[in-house]
C-alpha cells in the first residue's frame, strides 16, 4: 500500500495524546532517578558540577562533548574562524583559486596542530593510493585502500605509526585517529571516481585539495570526490534565494541544540545512570525503556550538531555538504539507520548499492550488507562489542528484506490488496513498532554497553512481560503512527512541487 494511506483526524490525535503522556511518565522516572543519585558515590566520575546557578550537578560522562566545549574549544574557534577569513577574501579576489587555498590553510592547520610527522605519514598514504589510482583497476584501490584503513586500526601497524607522532598535547590522539581514518576513506573516494574517468587522469593536486579541506579534514563528513571537485571547480560562486538566511538560521539552531543539551544535563543523567546497573535495575520497565531511548536520542543530537556546525561553514564556502543524520525519532527501519551521512553515502556509493544494485535479491542483499559491514567494522576500529553490533544490524537489514519478500508471497498479498490503504498501513506499523525497538536495542550496544543492553532486552521481553511489552510497543505503534504520517504529508507536498514544475 502507498504512503499517502490516511487515517482519521481524530485517531492521530489520540496517537498523540498516547505518546506524550508516555513520554513524561517516563521521563519523570529518569527525572527522579537523577535527582536521587546526584551525590551517589558510584557516579562520582559522570556527574559533575556544573552552571552554578541551577544548583546542581551536571552529567558530564561523554568525553567527546567535553572535549569539544572544553579543551577543544579554543582550537576549533581558532582553526575555523581562520578558514572563514581567508575563505571569504579568496571568494572575493580570485574565487577561480579558492580550492589551493583552502588546501594550503588546511596543510598549515594540521602541521601546526599535529606536527611535522603526522603530516608526512598522511602524505606518504596519499601518495601510495594516488599511485594506485593510476593504474584504474577498482579491486587493487580496494585492496590498496582497506590495507591502509586497516594500518591505522590494527595493531601494531596503528602503534607502530602513532609512534611517530611524539605528543604535544592530550587530544592528539583523537585528532590522529580522526585525520587519518577520514583520509584513507577520502582518497579511496579519489581512487574509485579516478577508475570511472573514461579520458585523462586527476592530479595528485586534486586529491591533495580534497583530502585538506580543513571542516571535514579531522572530522568528517565524507563528501565524494566527484560531488566535491564540481562544487570545487565552478567559477561563479552564486548563492540561491535566501541561503544567507538559511545558513544564519542553521548556526543559530546549532547553538540553541548545544545549550539545551547542556541544560538537559542537568536534569538526567542519562549517560551516567546506565554505568550502575544494579541502581538501573531499580527502575521501572518505563523508564528504563525510556532511558535507553534517550541515548540513542542524545547520539544522534550529537553529531547533528558536529555536522551541523562543520556543514554551516561549508555552506559559507559555496559547498553542499552531506546533510546531517536523519532524526532517530523519524526511524523505524534499518535501511535508513545512520548517524554519520558522509560515511553512510560513502558506503551506499562503492559498496551496498554496488553490490546489492535494487536490493531486491536476498542473496546480493546479503553479500552486501555483510561487506558493508565488514567495512564498517574495520572503520570503527575492530573490537568485541563493534562485532556484535556488526553483526547485530546486519542480521536487521536483511531479515527486514526476509519479512518484505514472505509477506509478498500468497497469501498475504491477496489479503493486502483486499483491505483498505488505511488497515494496512495500520498492520505495517505494528511491525514497524518491533523493528523500532530492534533497533534501539541493536544500537545501543556500540552506544553504551552490551551489559545494559541485555538488561533492557530482559526487562522489555521477559520480566515485563505481557503488561509493560505490550503497553511499551502500543505506545511505539503510535509514535510510528505519527512518523508515518510525516511521511505521507512529505509525499503529498513533493508530489505538488512536481505538478507545479510540469506547468
Amino acid at each position: 500500500m502507498g504512503v499517502k494511506a490516511r487515517l482519521p483526524s481524530y485517531e492521530l490525535g489520540f496517537y498523540a495524546l498516547a505518546l506524550t503522556c508516555a513520554v513524561v511518565y517516563s521521563g519523570s522516572g529518569i527525572f527522579e532517578a537523577s535527582r536521587d543519585s546526584m551525590n551517589r558515590k558510584a557516579f562520582r566520575d559522570g556527574i559533575k558540577p556544573g552552571w552554578h546557578y541551577f544548583g546542581r550537578k551536571m552529567d558530564m560522562a561523554d568525553f567527546e562533548w567535553v572535549m569539544w566545549f572544553t579543551s577543544f574549544r579554543n582550537f576549533i574557534i581558532f582553526a575555523l574562524s581562520g578558514h572563514i577569513l581567508f575563505a571569504k577574501i579568496c571568494s572575493m579576489i580570485m574565487p577561480q583559486h579558492r580550492a589551493v587555498v583552502y588546501m594550503l590553510y588546511g596543510l598549515l592547520s594540521v602541521l601546526g596542530s599535529m606536527g611535522l610527522s603526522y603530516l608526512m605519514i598522511i602524505l606518504s598514504h596519499c601518495i601510495v593510493l594516488y599511485s594506485v589510482s593510476l593504474v584504474k583497476h577498482k579491486w587493487l584501490c580496494y585492496v590498496a585502500g582497506l590495507c591502509s584503513l586497516a594500518s591505522f586500526k590494527l595493531e601494531p601497524f596503528s602503534s607502530w605509526q602513532s609512534g611517530f607522532v611524539t605528543e604535544t598535547f592530550h587530544l592528539q590522539d583523537v585528532l590522529f585517529y580522526g585525520g587519518s581514518g577520514f583520509t584513507i576513506m577520502r582518497c579511496m573516494s579519489f581512487a574509485l571516481e579516478s577508475c570511472e574517468r573514461k579520458e585523462g587522469i586527476f592530479s595528485i593536486f586534486d586529491l591533495l585539495k580534497y583530502n585538506f579541506y580543513l571542516p571535514f579534514f579531522f572530522f568528517g563528513p565524507i563528501m565524494t570526490f566527484d560531488q566535491f571537485y564540481a562544487q570545487v571547480s565552478a567559477l561563479e560562486l552564486r548563492r540561491k534565494d535566501d541561503e544567507m538566511r538559511n545558513i544564519r538560521v542553521h548556526a543559530v539552531l546549532n547553538v540553541g541544540a548545544i545549550i539545551a543539551v547542556d541544560i538537559f544535563f542537568h536534569f538526567f543523567y542519562i549517560l551516567t545512570l546506565p554505568s550502575d546497573l544494579k541502581f538501573v535495575n531499580r527502575l521501572s520497565d518505563w523508564s528504563l525503556a525510556g532511558l535507553a531511548y534517550s541515548n540513542l536520542v542524545y547520539d544522534w543530537v550529537k553529531a547533528a550538531v558536529m555536522f551541523g556546525v562543520i556543514n554551516t561553514i561549508a555552506r559559507l564556502d559555496h559547498l553542499d555538504p552531506p546533510q546531517p543524520p536523519k532524526c532517530i525519532t523519524m526511524l523505524y527501519v534499518f535501511a535508513e539507520t545512520h548517524f554519520d551521512r558522509g560515511i553512510n553515502d560513502w558506503l551506499c556509493k562503492y559498496v551496498y548499492d554496488h553490490i546489492g544494485e535494487n536490493h531486491d535479491n536476498v542473496v546480493k542483499e546479503l553479500m552486501a550488507t555483510i561487506s558493508t559491514f565488514a567495512i564498517t567494522t574495520l572503520w570503527l576500529g575492530p573490537c568485541e562489542i563493534v562485532y556484535i553490533w556488526s553483526v547485530f544490524n546486519c542480521f536487521g537489514l536483511n531479515f527486514e528484506l526476509w519479512v518484505q519478500k514472505f509477506f509478498q508471497r500468497e497469501p498475504f498479498a491477496k489479503m493486502e490488496a483486499k483491505m483498505s490503504a488505511a488497515m494496512s498501513r495500520r498492520i505495517r506499523a505494528v511491525f514497524g513498532a518491533a523493528n523500532f525497538w530492534a533497533i534501539v536495542l541493536y544500537n545501543i550496544l556500540a552506544l553504551n554497553s552490551l551489559e545494559f543492553a541485555l538488561l533492557v532486552t530482559k526487562r522489555l521481553l521477559l520480566t515485563g512481560f505481557p503488561v509493560s511489552t505490550l503497553s511499551i510497543w502500543f505506545i511505539t505503534y503510535c509514535g510510528v503512527q505519527l512518523i508515518k504520517e510525516h511521511e505521507r504529508f512529505l509525499a503529498i507536498e513533493e508530489e505538488k512541487c512536481d505538478k507545479a514544475k510540469q506547468e
